[in-house]
Formats: C-alpha cells, sequence, structure tokens
C-alpha cells in the first residue's frame, strides 16, 4: 500500500472516529438532559406532597413492564435523579458541565458534600476527559483539599511570575499507585514514578508533558541532571522536579535553583516563561519550609509525598484550620 493511499485510509479513519465521539456526546448530553427532566418531575411532584417513595416504585415498574429493554430507570436510579435535579436546580453554570459527563460521573460527583468541590470535579473532568476510573481516584486522593490547601500556601515569588500557578501544585503529593517499600531509595522513587507515568501525570495535574528522565545539563564542562523534567503547557515553563527520600532541609534549595538557571539560561526557548523547580520530599517542616523560602529569588515549591492515600477527613480539617488562620489574620 502506497504512503498516499495510506494517509488516505487514515484520514477516512479519523473522520469516522471524530463522528463516533460527536455522536456519542450528543447520545450522552441527551440522556443527561432526560435524567434532569425526570428528576426535575419527580422533585416538583415529591415537593407537592403527591408523590412518595411508592409511587416512584409503581412508575419504575410501569416503566419496566412497558419497556422491558430499556435498562436504568429503577426506582433507586429516579431518586438519584431527583437529588441530581435539586443539586444543581440553582447553579446553572454547574448544570451546563454535568452535559458534558456521563451519567456515571455525575453519579459519583453530586455524592460530594460542597458546591465548591462538585465545581472543582465537574471542571477537571469536563476539560480534561477523566474517565470514571480516574475521576473516582483524585476523588479518594482528596484533590480538592489538597489543591485548596497549596493554592493558600504558594511561596510569594510563584505570585509574581507573568503566569498563574494556581492549581497547579500541590503542597503533598499522593503515589500511593507505586506500592513501594519504605524505606527505599530515591533511585526507587524515580524509577517506580517513570514506570507508572499515567498515574503520576494523574497526580500532577493538567498540563504537564514528560521530557525526561535524569535530565542532562552541561555547565562550565561538568555534566549535571535533573531527576524528571516536564514541560507545563498552561504556564509555558520548563518543570524540573528533584527527589528527596528524607525530610527537606534548607541545604537542598542551592542544587534546585542551580538546575533553575542552567534550565532559564541554556534550554528555555525565549517565549518561555522562567522554569519553576518543584523539590519533591518525604517529609517536610512548614515553618522550616517557610524560613527557607523567605529569601530565595527562585520560583521553588517545597512539597512532600506520601505512599498512602491521606484520610479525607484529616485533609479537611487542615484546609478548615488554614481558613481559619487567614481570617484570623485579617482581623
Amino acid at each position: 500500500m502506497s504512503n498516499i493511499t495510506n494517509q488516505n485510509f487514515n484520514e477516512i479513519l479519523q473522520t469516522i472516529q471524530e463522528a463516533k465521539q460527536k455522536a456519542y456526546a450528543q447520545v450522552n448530553a441527551t440522556l443527561v438532559e432526560l435524567y434532569w427532566n425526570i428528576g426535575k418531575h419527580i422533585s416538583a411532584k415529591v415537593k407537592e406532597k403527591v408523590w412518595g417513595k411508592g409511587v416512584v416504585e409503581e412508575l419504575a415498574n410501569f416503566i419496566k413492564n412497558k419497556e422491558p429493554n430499556i435498562k436504568g430507570f429503577t426506582a433507586r436510579n429516579m431518586w438519584m435523579m431527583k437529588q441530581f435535579f435539586e443539586t444543581y436546580n440553582d447553579f446553572p453554570k454547574l448544570h451546563t458541565l454535568c452535559t458534558v459527563l456521563s451519567w456515571s460521573h455525575n453519579r459519583r460527583i453530586i455524592a460530594l458534600k460542597t458546591e465548591e468541590e462538585r465545581e472543582f470535579y465537574l471542571k477537571l473532568c469536563s476539560k480534561q476527559k477523566y474517565s470514571v476510573r480516574e475521576l473516582e481516584r483524585l476523588i479518594r486522593s482528596s484533590t480538592y483539599e489538597r489543591m485548596m490547601l497549596s493554592n493558600e500556601k504558594l511561596p510569594s515569588v510563584l505570585a509574581e511570575l507573568p503566569q498563574s500557578t494556581n492549581d497547579v501544585f500541590k503542597d503533598s503529593y499522593v503515589f500511593e499507585f507505586l506500592d513501594l517499600p519504605i524505606p527505599h531509595k530515591e533511585k526507587d522513587l524515580q524509577q517506580a514514578l517513570v514506570s507508572n507515568l499515567k498515574d503520576f501525570i494523574l497526580e500532577l495535574g493538567v498540563g504537564f508533558t514528560f521530557m525526561g528522565q535524569e535530565y542532562k545539563l552541561e555547565v562550565g564542562n561538568k555534566n549535571f541532571s535533573i531527576d524528571l523534567l516536564f514541560f507545563h503547557r498552561e504556564l509555558q515553563c520548563l518543570v524540573a522536579f528533584e527527589l528527596k527520600i528524607d525530610e527537606f532541609s534548607p541545604q537542598h534549595l542551592g542544587q534546585l535553583e542551580f538546575y533553575l538557571e542552567a534550565l532559564d539560561r541554556d534550554v528555555k526557548l525565549s517565549h518561555e516563561n522562567p522554569s519553576i523547580g518543584v523539590l519533591l520530599c518525604r517529609e517536610k517542616n512548614d515553618e522550616v519550609v517557610k524560613y527557607a523560602l523567605s529569601r530565595s529569588v527562585s520560583p521553588l515549591v517545597i512539597s512532600d509525598y506520601e505512599t498512602k492515600l491521606i484520610p479525607k477527613k484529616l485533609l479537611q480539617n487542615k484546609l478548615n484550620e488554614f481558613y481559619e488562620l487567614l481570617e484570623n489574620e485579617d482581623e
């Protein structure tokens, strides 16, 4: 088969795939809108005290008898449609986001407790087209709570960059998917992250593109290497990750600051923004981090990592404590 013919065939195949995807999106939007309207109807009847649990059971049986091939209209599902409508009825912006996600996505998200958390995951999944499995992992690892904490604790140097770093970096990363022994070596951590790159990038978040492991730099005829180098598409900058399996120490900063200088001088393109460094440690003391970064002019993030899921309640409590602290400082 000639290259020209092969190219034509691929173009037709791509057209078919795009049409299938478009058709699926239209069917999904119609289905979600149907569930919304059913939920709206049931909600109104319950509010009028015309319908109760028994009537919805009768409705489910009626649909099953009349249309036995139609699935998904159990009493339990229809009560969930009512919850779906009532959750977003007063938030039209969120309702619009719902229609681009599957019913399975929506069922998981409406189970969350706050409007802010639901909005966070709706936007994230609609933008990144995350699967239900990926969404479940993001929720289980408390991505929302960790991101909110991180936004509040970002070093002031990052706020001065031309690009906004909100909702990009986390104060704590969770690598439960690595199954690493404790203790482990830095090489073990590095290799495990690269071997599980898809899960690692899901944990890092939106926009990260992997550029290399042990990324080589040459300065003054001497060779150096960055543990992991990424490019962030939205920030339009290089992001260097240095891994430490022990507790954060101020002496770790010098090496990473040196790498950022070398990247900006020798690797960064003229249209790109200044490089950012992430020092990933096994643990850290926030007070020590605060002191260590107070005079640093380099855009650095000091984060720790966990090899197991962090209890969601613990992070929620930390987030509430942090908000209370900020309110007290403002008074």
